[in-house]
């Protein structure tokens, strides 16, 4: 069994900085793929980054890329995602995601294991 727990989120202004972090717990967590989703009010869930375990490769939404960077500490079970120039649109409920499939880091929505979330908010 595995366990997520976000932590990290807030309210923040445009263009400002936010880390967003998971605590993994379970057996061999260093050998699942993790993940990083988001929901925005009225929209439905959906991908951002994610990163490898196997073949140490990463994936971002473009939506994303150039401005997040997922980051893994396998030694604590930890994972990270680093969000600078937030932007309002990036304005959702952030769920961490873990799964051993070897096509998860495609960014499908059809993870195993979902932490319950936590609210990021930008203010233009």
């Amino acid at each position: 069994q595995v366990t997520l727990e976000e932590s990290g989120g807030g309210f923040v202004q445009a263009g400002d900085s936010l880390t967003l972090f998971c605590a993994a717990s379970g057996r061999n967590m260093n050998t699942y793929t993790m993940g990083w989703f988001r929901q925005a009010p009225g929209k439905a869930r959906e991908f951002v980054a994610a990163t490898e375990w196997v073949r140490g490769r990463t994936r971002y939404a473009d939506s994303v890329d150039g401005r997040f960077t997922i980051s893994r500490d396998d030694a604590e079970n930890t994972v990270s995602l680093k969000m600078n120039n937030l932007k309002p649109e990036d304005t959702a409920i952030y769920y961490c995601a873990a799964d051993k499939s070897a096509i998860a880091i495609m960014g499908g929505p059809n993870w195993n294991y979902w932490g319950r979330g936590t609210q990021v908010t930008v203010s233009s």
